[in-house]
């Protein structure tokens, strides 16, 4: 079975005109729903969120107060916008850098949204990135060189932290390599399991991270859905995190770019569980040195976007049905 889905590339600013707002908060209300606890629907969960969020991403904050007045500060925006405090999805994908300069990955979930949104913006310094919620990154890259994406760590663990998407945001305004992103890695507690990957313009490292564990460099700059090896047959059986992240390193060891991003445009890497949270949304294909980020789909024109020359608009795409 096939699917559809649009993707909209949009550039938004500094987000002091209203055109970030005003394009995402439509969504707010089944954000809100999807996302926030109870408790963060409280005057007292927003002041908490707020709190903490100052206190790990200072240089963000005044973003934050400025998208919490342009949403009303409705109940559960401002733990929504700081992603702390919130519901934690976990996710499939599988990824690596470091490949000729790349960060190249494909981002698997379900068919929750049927739009989704590349994002370019001018908070502190240029970025374009995958959006998640309303401000955060799946993945992305900036005008120094650096490029990051997410995956989930395969450990169903939870703790007080923030969400993963907006870390992947906070160490892109604020990090031009990857020594100073590690170095407020070592600072910020993540909510879940989650693995990075970090390129700039020298090296490429993964990164392990949990509300359990400190970080952990892993021993290559790749990454699928796991931390700890062996990874209980179970799981095994249900996200193939193993044979997807073998798959990867070993067309990765080629060193040719080109030849990884058709391996993720091909089974075992490309996955098409849609129904079950685990379909291949998109596969990105990042070169952070030169600006630029290629978006591929089976069967479809990829859709290129770089500082130098962004160009909002819209791509309807087929999903599982011409691989």
């Amino acid at each position: 079975m096939s699917h559809s889905l649009i993707f909209h590339a949009v550039e938004v600013g500094d987000g002091s005109d209203g055109r970030w707002s005003g394009r995402l908060y439509g969504e707010l209300p089944a954000l809100i729903d999807r996302w926030a606890t109870d408790e963060a629907r409280t005057p007292e969960g927003a002041a908490a969120a707020r709190e903490q969020f100052g206190a790990y991403m200072p240089e963000l904050l005044p973003a934050l107060d400025m998208f919490a007045d342009q949403g009303g500060h409705q109940p559960g925006l401002v733990p929504l916008l700081a992603m702390i405090g919130l519901k934690s999805p976990f996710a499939s994908c599988t990824q690596i850098g470091g490949v000729g300069g790349t960060l190249l990955r494909n981002y698997d979930w379900g068919l929750q949204d049927t739009e989704h949104l590349i994002l370019s913006s001018t908070l502190l310094r240029p970025v374009i990135g995958k959006a998640e919620g309303l401000w955060g990154l799946l993945d992305g890259m900036n005008d120094a060189g650096l490029a990051v994406s997410l995956t989930f760590g395969g450990r169903l663990v939870q703790g007080p932290g923030l969400g993963i998407p907006m870390v992947v945001r906070y160490l892109l305004e604020t990090c031009e390599t990857i020594e100073q992103a590690m170095a407020l890695l070592g600072h910020l507690p993540v909510a879940t399991a989650q693995n990075l990957t970090l390129v700039d313009r020298e090296r490429a490292v993964t990164v392990h991270l949990g509300p359990d564990i400190a970080p952990i460099v892993s021993t290559d700059a790749s990454a699928a859905n796991h931390q700890h090896c062996p990874v209980p047959a179970e799981q095994e059986r249900g996200s193939r995190t193993q044979e997807r992240l073998a798959a990867i390193r070993t067309v990765g060891a080629e060193g040719d770019p080109d030849a990884v991003v058709e391996a993720l445009l091909r089974p075992p890497l490309y996955q098409t569980g849609y129904e079950d949270g685990l379909g291949t949304l998109y596969t990105a294909a990042y070169r952070p040195a030169e600006g630029r980020v290629t978006y591929h789909w089976p069967g479809e024109e990829p859709w290129g976007q770089s500082f130098g020359a962004f160009a909002p608009g819209s791509r309807k795409v087929v999903l599982g049905g011409r691989a």
